[in-house]
């Protein structure tokens, strides 16, 4: 195995990565001000691949799709909290089965409506082409989402730390209670981040729509990496959730290239001695 190997596998879990972050940012501010865990995440990510996969079968440009199957997203989950889970939240195992629920009916609604067959799709003709360097090849969409993605944290990081919509989320996620006393409009809050969530998972469908393709049962696949993303990096957190996307992403390619009959193993093993050690997390705080 030479360095290609290694650079080759590492650009490759850079981009996974960067596209379990776009899943796990909003399950982690989720959890981190609402305590909900939202089992619905990645199915607003299955919804947005295929929602952006039809418009682009329509005509529209594939960033706009992309940016349409995110609205759409953001408008089925704030339907959905709007109606059920604000009563809700305060109860853990009746919103954890609400949103389980939640992701089975889209499931099988994304079955009924576009069927069981996996579905390809092309990044824009901009980005097909592949970069070369002696033995390393590298699609350059990979390295776009790669950018992308850290941009939309960049964009995360501003609306928390520089605006008062961001001070009023983080004091909610330190202590609700006392942001409640001091006159914080929580109820606004919970609405912006689930809102911001499903956005984010649902733009992320069609932009990972050319790295994960989109077929029924993908969002299984990706739950248990979008959990162990949130559990590496810390509930709450941002910064946690891109150190741990990245971290996990990183793993997930070097375990299937290395140990592919291991690969969860390699990847689970560092997380369950991470929650033996330090249960908050990387970037989490004890509670």
């Amino acid at each position: 195995m030479g360095l290609h190997f290694y650079v080759q596998n590492a650009l490759g879990g850079l981009a996974y990565g960067s596209l379990l972050f776009l899943i796990a940012s909003g399950l982690t501010l989720i959890f981190g001000l609402m305590r909900i865990i939202n089992l619905a995440q990645t199915a607003f990510y299955l919804l947005g691949a295929y929602v952006g996969l039809s418009l682009v079968g329509a005509g529209l440009n594939f960033w706009l799709a992309s940016l349409a199957a995110g609205i759409v997203t953001m408008a089925l989950g704030l339907a959905v909290y709007s109606a059920f889970l604000h009563r809700y939240h305060a109860d853990p195992l009746t919103s954890l089965l609400l949103t389980l629920g939640f992701a089975l009916i889209m499931d099988d609604a994304v079955l009924w409506r576009w069927g069981g067959d996996p579905h390809s799709i092309q990044p824009p003709p901009m980005l097909r082409d592949s970069l070369h360097f002696g033995d390393l090849v590298f699609p350059v969409y990979w390295l776009a989402v790669i950018v992308i993605s850290f941009a939309i944290a960049g964009l995360l990081f501003l609306l928390l730390q520089r605006t008062m919509l961001g001070m009023m989320i983080r004091a909610a996620v330190d202590d609700e209670e006392m942001a409640r006393g001091v006159g914080v409009d929580v109820n606004r809050a919970f609405f912006v981040v689930f809102a911001i969530g499903a956005f984010v998972a649902g733009l992320g469908g069609l932009l990972g729509g050319p790295i994960t393709s989109a077929y029924p049962g993908l969002d299984g696949e990706l739950t248990p990496l979008a959990f162990a993303v949130v559990i590496v990096g810390g509930m709450g957190s941002l910064s946690g959730a891109l150190v741990g996307s990245l971290l996990i992403g990183l793993v997930n390619a070097f375990g299937k290239a290395l140990f592919p009959e291991l690969s969860y193993f390699t990847i689970f093993v560092p997380v369950a001695l991470i929650m033996a050690f330090r249960p908050q997390g990387l970037f989490g705080r004890k509670t």
